[in-house]
């Protein structure tokens, strides 16, 4: 290959991993950034509880997709639907920079109606990302597949990174003075004193704002090779796929309903109902008792698992129904003392103990629970 060619294929490479980075980078931040605005906004530990609700809601994206691809085949065009979904992210973005602490009257109450609403935005375009950005992948040459899932895997990586950097609230005690206190010994008295993060929340969602611009840019520039390609005469590796596809279409496909694949698909479902739903939802009641530095780093560790178990995955498959199942007993035994320490909360167990703290860290990374659903999901490529 010539150096031109080489530079090509990287320059492409380079692209689908920042396109790929875009799936699901919104709701990755808004995650990670949970420690920080629920301090500021009125629904305080129940925030976790309305995003898991609002992503839940967003999935009508992608059902309306899969039902267009249903009764109207051929009509939808991705390109266009991409970049819609993208453009509404960028924008929701910079107005969730601009607003996201801005509440309003509801009932009697003050709620963050700005944060919600921009959240289901956001929320939308992931899970539309889900059932539109791999179709469109399909239509490049199959090297470039493992790089997009590459780039899913920086969708968490960037803002926990930027989460890190930004550092959360610490609070220190420090001296206080009373003027009119009647006692001497309370002129010395110690006094909260609460610190600030390194950047607030506003510069970590413009930070955001550039990551889903960058997504945006990329998928420009893989639309216009496409297209470029599509008039080209047609290649060695393009005659080569054909020929291929025409041979695979002639042989029957193996049964899908087979009793290993509805195992598979059950702890597929499980596995994602909880490091998607339950526990996100109760994070602040098991995590905020042992203090806001905790809940910082279990959020941001958690989401910090996920590249590396699809990085562990891309070398290391696993597909032995023993060896999954005993993932399954494992992560179900953290996930069920993740929900002891919810129930339990403000008063968990090992409260204000060193062991109690680490125990929330580690557990609260999801390493196994994300590690064994990658895992499945390979067990079909």
């Amino acid at each position: 290959m010539s150096t031109s060619g080489l530079g090509q294929t990287l320059f492409t490479h380079l692209l689908v991993a920042m396109f790929g980075m875009g799936s699901w980078v919104a709701v990755n931040s808004l995650w990670v950034e949970l420690p920080v605005v629920t301090k500021f906004l009125p629904e305080g530990w129940n925030l976790p509880a309305y995003l898991t609700v609002l992503i839940a809601f967003s999935n009508v994206g992608p059902i309306s997709v899969t039902l267009a691809h249903k009764f109207s085949p051929g009509r939808l065009n991705e390109r266009c639907v991409i970049y819609c979904i993208q453009v509404l992210g960028v924008v929701s973005s910079a107005a969730l920079a601009l607003s996201w602490n801005r509440t309003v009257l509801v009932g009697g109450e003050r709620h963050s109606v700005a944060y919600l609403t921009l959240a289901f935005a956001l929320a939308f375009v992931c899970c539309t990302s889900n059932v539109t950005f791999l179709p469109f992948m399909f239509r490049l040459p199959s090297k470039f597949i493992r790089t997009f899932f590459v780039g899913q895997g920086f969708s968490a990586l960037f803002p926990c990174v930027a989460a890190l950097a930004q550092g959360v609230g610490q609070l220190e005690c420090r001296n206080g003075s009373h003027a009119n206190s009647s006692h001497a010994n309370d002129s010395h008295a110690l006094r909260p004193h609460y610190l600030e993060e390194n950047f607030s929340a506003s510069s970590f969602f413009w930070f955001l704002v550039g990551l889903m611009t960058i997504s945006l840019v990329s998928f420009a520039g893989l639309a216009r090779q496409g297209s470029g390609d599509r008039h080209r005469p047609g290649s060695a590796e393009e005659s080569s796929r054909l020929s291929t596809e025409t041979a695979d279409a002639s042989k029957m496909p193996p049964p899908f309903c087979t009793p290993r694949n509805i195992y598979l698909l059950t702890l597929l479902a499980v596995s994602n109902a909880l490091t998607n739903g339950v526990l996100p939802s109760i994070q602040t009641y098991s995590c905020l008792p042992y203090g806001s530095a905790t809940f910082h780093l279990a959020v941001v560790l958690g989401n910090l698992a996920n590249p590396l178990a699809c990085f562990i995955a891309m070398f290391a498959l696993w597909r032995s129904s023993i060896g999954l199942s005993a993932l399954a007993v494992l992560g179900g035994l953290f996930g069920a003392y993740i929900l002891t320490l919810a129930a339990f909360s403000p008063c968990p167990p090992l409260l204000g103990r060193p062991e109690g703290v680490a125990l929330v860290k580690e557990i609260q990374t999801f390493l196994l629970k994300r590690s064994m659903r990658r895992r499945i999901r390979w067990n079909w490529t």
